[in-house]
């Protein structure tokens, strides 16, 4: 007699717990959606679930707005791409980012650029804990934030690992987008800045959210740093792709 033999493979489940921003969702399906999350625990995470379409259901579509910072349970199996959340629940609330059409536009811009960036992110409190802060100061800030997208690219770069260097400057100097620092003789590669840009990239580079309202620029200036700012972006992480709410964060100033 010849017995078919079946051979089970059981991947191993680990529970877990931990805190997770809301990065990017796409739908699934009619009832399901696919949702990029950064936790603090394991870094980058795909989700797959199901939407409660009742009231009484755990798993609301409300939760899952860019940069929510959630609480969730899930089983966590090494080999498979898209996870399953066991509960979700709101971690810290952001009333104002909900609700001020200021920040939805930064809050829009900076999910986008953070799912770009992030892509193989492992564990990484520190970054974690960044965006959380981070968020935190945007949420409570009344005025004065037209920089804080700014200052918060030029933050995330600690974290990522392509920090400017400043320690060297000395005015006049060029900066070298493709070197991170700043040089006396302008680069032959050309991706560079002149001495007018460099010296108001390096102000950019000196300010903190505590000190970013008294950092005044124009309008013209600002949307120059951010394009500056991108192309940094895109030279130092090359599947970086064109952020599609950068036009409407550009325009909300004007």
């Amino acid at each position: 007699m010849i017995f078919n033999a079946c051979f089970f493979v059981f991947l191993p489940i680990m529970m877990t717990k931990s805190r997770a921003i809301v990065l990017r969702t796409v739908k699934y399906g009619d009832d399901k959606m696919i949702v990029d999350m950064l936790t603090m625990s394991g870094g980058r995470v795909s989700f797959i679930l199901r939407i409660s379409k009742t009231s009484k259901g755990r798993i609301k579509r409300q939760l899952f707005m860019p940069m929510t910072i959630l609480e969730v349970d899930f089983d966590f199996r090494q080999n498979l791409k898209l996870q399953h959340i066991r509960d979700v629940r709101l971690a810290v609330p952001l009333p104002s980012l909900a609700v001020n059409p200021y920040k939805i536009s930064i809050v829009l811009f900076l999910s986008e650029v953070l799912s770009a960036a992030t892509v193989d992110e492992h564990h990484n409190e520190s970054l974690f804990s960044f965006v959380v802060d981070s968020l935190n100061v945007l949420d409570k800030m009344q005025s004065g934030f037209a920089n804080f997208h700014l200052v918060f690219l030029c933050g995330l770069t600690a974290f990522i690992g392509f920090m400017p260097n400043t320690e060297n400057y000395r005015d006049g100097d060029f900066f070298d987008l493709r070197e991170g620092c700043f040089v006396s003789a302008q680069p032959v590669h050309g991706d560079a800045l002149d001495a007018h840009d460099s010296r108001l990239m390096l102000s950019l580079l000196r300010v903190d959210y505590k000190s970013m309202r008294l950092f005044r620029m124009s309008h013209v200036d600002r949307n120059r740093c951010l394009d500056v700012l991108m192309n940094y972006y895109k030279l130092h992480i090359p599947s970086f792709p064109d952020i599609k709410s950068l036009d409407v964060l550009k325009q909300i100033y004007e």
